[in-house]
């Protein structure tokens, strides 16, 4: 394990993709963001704990797609002319 200091703005890099970059924070929280790919499963331990786990979202099918589209349009248009 690696236990080092840095100061709000920095980040540390892990391998070539994940940059981990310290927000700064209070006494009881620190703010991190995490850059890394969207394939990754990033969770907190809380979740862990839980046996919680986001997953990345899997691409809609094109039907699905089309279907949303649809509703939208619909919605967009002012009701005497959708009727």
């Amino acid at each position: 394990m690696l236990k080092i200091t840095i100061k709000p703005g920095e980040y540390v890099m892990i391998g070539e993709e994940i940059k981990v970059i310290f927000a700064g924070g209070s006494s009881n929280n620190m703010h991190l963001m995490i850059d890394a790919p969207r394939e990754l499963n990033i969770a907190r331990s809380k979740l862990l704990e839980k046996k919680e786990h986001y997953y990345v979202d899997q691409k809609l099918p094109m039907e699905a797609v089309k279907q949303i589209q649809r509703i939208i349009m619909e919605n967009k248009l002012p009701k005497e002319i959708s009727e």
